[in-house]
């Protein structure tokens, strides 16, 4: 007997049982098929893009004012931040937190086309990082923006990103974490909050990471471009002095608040007191924020002796705000004045490692050197508070540029050999106030010019 058939299961496509099918009738079906599903295909980007907005500008018709403003604001509706304008993204701050930056979402865009994903700032680094470990072509992301857009999280979600995705050895993992650490330590001592926004940066930072030919990290280095100084000595109303003073006061141990001669109460200090409603209230957990600087400070390499040094010249700098002086009568036509509190003075000098005499000359006379002599010239109350500001303003800027110079000995590349880099531009912001310095007219020009 013969083997019987296998019975077919399941439906018998027409082509197995009556022979092959016209070659143009199955070219016709298979155009429907495709034509039917591209319909099927654009009815749910059209209805998507109807409840979340379009996801590239340069797709809007028409494209005005008026209906970008109005698709943003969908968009951020419906909590997507991203915005594309070509190869240009949108970023809009949402001011809570999303669950948009998980590794599963990592994993999603990495090394996928710009456009074969929603439009999102990991988009941006992946295609960045793949230039430059395709073709070997430097590359340089720029953010920019108004103060409280969320720039200075922007650069550290980048940066986070090509930590991710750029290798898992244990030098590749060392070097990132070194970069990654920067951020939390650069960030105590330049930023500060605002009436805009709790963390604003107040310096410009370029952050250039270095790679070798197969696209890991070998290290990078950070310049760091005008400093808001003045804020130092005269934090807007409702404001804050940079980050770090109010970590210190709240954070360190009672012998070293000893050995440093402070008090926590911020309100003992005048270049913390003056502002209205920016202290206690602010949000901000000074205490959590402390431990990851000393943490920082520590993956950097600082030493005992230069964390000592950097925690006296901030005391310094908090008790040289505390000098004030007192008018004396003229002494030859010229106004002169004195120091009202001593104490002051004294810790100051302490701090400093100088000399009373030496501080309190230096504040309340000047030199002017004539064709044959020099003139020791007194200063009157209004030109010595001016001198006191100026020295606390060079010794903070001084410490931030030792600060940075320090990180960038860290993260400097040793090894020879031809190298590419990304470069992340993180701008601090452009603001309009009642009255507006020199600084940040520098700051918005700068702006403006990117």
């Amino acid at each position: 007997m013969g083997e019987e058939a296998p019975k077919q299961n399941g439906p018998v496509e027409t082509s197995e049982i009556n022979g092959p099918a016209d070659p143009a009738t199955a070219q016709d079906d298979a155009e429907q098929t495709d034509g039917a599903a591209g319909s099927r295909l654009k009815r749910r980007q059209s209805i998507r893009d109807a409840i979340t907005g379009i996801g590239d500008l340069v797709l809007l018709d028409p494209l005005t004012e008026e209906a970008m403003l109005s698709n943003l604001r969908l968009r951020y509706a419906s909590d997507e931040i991203y915005t594309y304008i070509g190869l240009v993204v949108i970023s809009i701050n949402p001011y809570k937190q999303l669950k948009a930056y998980s590794p599963e979402t990592i994993q999603e865009y990495r090394s996928r086309n710009v456009y074969e994903t929603k439009p999102h700032i990991y988009a941006i680094a992946d295609s960045a990082y793949r230039w430059l470990r395709d073709k070997h072509q430097n590359q340089c992301i720029i953010i920019s923006g108004e103060s409280g857009s969320g720039k200075t999280e922007a650069s550290k979600i980048v940066m986070r990103y090509v930590a991710s995705v750029c290798g898992s050895e244990k030098e590749v993992d060392r070097v990132m974490q070194m970069l990654l650490q920067s951020n939390p330590l650069l960030e105590a001592f330049g930023n500060a909050k605002t009436t805009r926004n709790d963390n604003s940066s107040r310096f410009g930072k370029y952050m250039e990471i270095e790679f070798n030919f197969k696209g890991e990290p070998l290290g990078g280095e950070i310049t760091n471009y005008l400093l808001e100084k003045s804020r130092l000595v005269a934090p807007g109303e409702g404001e804050r002095n940079f980050h770090i003073f109010y970590q210190l006061l709240a954070s360190a141990a009672a012998s070293q608040m000893q050995s440093l001669r402070l008090q926590r109460d911020i309100n003992l200090f005048h270049y913390l007191k003056r502002q209205a409603g920016g202290g206690d209230d602010s949000g901000l957990n000074d205490k959590a924020s402390f431990k990851e600087v000393e943490q920082a400070m520590v993956a950097i390499g600082l030493k005992k002796q230069e964390l000592r040094g950097i925690f006296r010249l901030l005391a310094a700098i908090l008790h040289l705000g505390n000098i004030s002086f007192t008018r004396l009568e003229k002494v030859d036509e010229d106004e002169a004045c004195l120091v009202e509190n001593r104490q002051a003075v004294q810790d100051v000098s302490f701090l400093l490692d100088g000399e009373e005499g030496v501080l309190e000359k230096a504040l309340t006379q000047k030199t002017v050197d004539t064709f044959k002599e020099q003139v020791t010239v007194p200063l009157n109350v209004e030109k010595a508070t001016y001198a006191r500001d100026a020295l606390a303003k060079a010794i903070y800027g001084r410490l931030f540029n030792w600060l940075v110079q320090r990180v960038n000995s860290s993260i400097k590349v040793t090894s020879q050999g031809k190298r590419k880099s990304i470069g992340v531009l993180d701008i601090y912001g452009f603001e309009i106030f009642q009255t507006n310095s020199f600084e940040q007219l520098c700051i918005n020009f700068c702006n403006e010019k990117l």
